[in-house]
């Protein structure tokens, strides 16, 4: 029976197919005629344009069109990817070798010299991707694009990093020595003397033309803080974001070339040579109360510093909590980790030849690194003050770790202190002022923003 069943079965199926085969003339309708297989125009989905009729051509107008769209064509044919005037023709063939040339050389610094190699890798990357022609990366719809406008444009991938920054910060230097926080508010002089001196470098000389909200966004870079010179740029002058940010990551890593110098040229063997005295341990309380003590200020004083200060205080209220360990480790790695492969790219999606090689960029170099050594010595000359009224020694090299390049500028403080008294271990108290310069460099972006929105 299962066997006749199964017979059945396939009987019918064979009836359905053969009914469908069966011309429609059999019972009685017309025969609807067959299409033409001839080329049709078609639609391009999601554009509703008729694609155009392919045509059949020889074999040497083939390669002759394909060797139209490569590179090389490009860069040699700068008027195939529109009209320009003759600098975006520069741009668009010599100025892009040059780029080409300038990001192998952020590669050599982070690979070579490991100056900042989590940034400028990523940011040179950007900017090789960002010349590339023909692609248009940098476009809405392009994957450097997509990643500006993700993350950079809006400001949210600084304050990721910020909030990453807060949960590796340990506030206790600081805290135990309350006095040093004065030595990172010093460094921040280098940002307003710079905003002068850009300013007036733009209005009297005629060699560059900054307006004063491009002035805020450049003088920042004396902060040595990346990501907050990124969120000001962002904010006040995003088409000098690329300039901006290679500028203030590039005199980062070049902290232990530029403060040495400096350092030593203010102050005496002498005073290099002070110990200080061994700083008081903190107790979890104080470490606790404290982030939430400079979230409530600034929001009451100084609200447009609260996004940078509150990501701040929020990855290191967690971290002193002891009770979310999981997630302080996953802002102290991935979530930082993942957000400056993100930030790096993004920020490297302005370094295109049109932009960067301009008389602009110069001058943005020449004001950003004389803010960084402003800052550096604003820090050492207060400190010098400071140890002469204070009761216990201060060693005026701590003053430069005031600029906020967490923590490459404290080591190299106790580069130069180990130098002039070896076994003198200036880390712990050159911490101090180095995190407050973090604080400090958020407040001086929340009062530009302040005056300039």
């Amino acid at each position: 029976m299962r066997r006749w069943s199964e017979m059945k079965i396939a009987a019918m199926i064979v009836g359905i197919l053969l009914a469908l085969a069966v011309p429609s003339t059999l019972w009685g309708t017309q025969a609807t005629a067959a299409p033409s297989i001839q080329a049709q125009p078609v639609s391009i989905v999601g554009t509703g344009e008729p694609e155009k009729e392919y045509a059949s051509k020889p074999l040497t107008r083939l390669l002759a069109d394909f060797l139209k769209t490569t590179g090389v064509y490009a860069l040699a044919h700068p008027e195939s990817e529109g009209k320009a005037d003759r600098f975006e023709r520069f741009a668009r063939s010599w100025g892009r070798l040059i780029m080409f040339g300038v990001v192998f050389v952020l590669f050599y610094l982070a690979i070579v010299k490991k100056f900042e190699p989590l940034l400028l890798l990523p940011i040179g990357f950007g900017g090789l991707l960002a010349n590339i022609p023909v692609v248009h990366m940098t476009g809405p719809d392009g994957l450097l694009g997509i990643i500006y406008n993700m993350g950079i444009a809006n400001e949210f991938f600084p304050l990721l990093i910020f909030m990453g920054v807060g949960a590796m910060t340990d506030f206790g230097p600081l805290l135990s020595n309350p006095k040093t926080a004065l030595l990172g508010a010093a460094a921040q002089f280098g940002i307003f003397g710079s905003l002068v001196g850009a300013a007036a470098l733009s209005q009297y000389t005629g060699l560059v033309d900054f307006t004063l909200k491009q002035c805020a966004a450049i003088s920042i870079i004396g902060g040595a803080d990346g990501p907050t010179s990124i969120f000001i740029a962002t904010a006040l002058s995003p088409e000098l974001l690329g300039a901006i940010a290679v500028a203030a990551y590039s005199y980062m890593a070049l902290v232990p070339v530029i403060q040495p110098p400096i350092m030593k040229a203010l102050t005496t063997e002498e005073e290099r040579r002070i110990v200080m005295p061994r700083l008081r341990t903190v107790n979890k309380r104080e470490k606790l109360i404290f982030p939430l003590l400079i979230v409530m200020l600034s929001a009451l004083l100084l609200p447009e510093s609260t996004p940078l200060i509150g990501a701040f205080a929020f990855g290191n209220f967690a971290k002193e909590s002891g009770v979310v360990e999981r997630l302080s480790h996953e802002m102290q790695h991935a979530l930082i980790n993942i957000t400056t492969i993100f930030l790096g790219l993004g920020v490297g999606s302005k370094l295109q030849a049109d932009k960067f090689l301009v008389l602009d960029t110069l001058g943005i170099l020449v004001i950003g690194l004389v803010a960084f050594a402003v800052g550096t010595a604003a820090g050492v000359l207060l400190a010098k003050l400071m140890n002469r009224f204070s009761t216990q020694p201060i060693n005026p090299l701590i003053g430069a770790a005031g600029v906020s390049a967490v923590p490459m500028a404290a080591r190299v403080v106790n580069v130069v202190g180990a130098e002039a008294r070896p076994g003198n271990v200036l880390l712990m108290h050159a911490m101090g002022p180095n995190v407050a310069g973090v604080i400090g460099s958020a407040v001086a972006a929340g009062v530009l923003l302040s005056i300039f929105n």
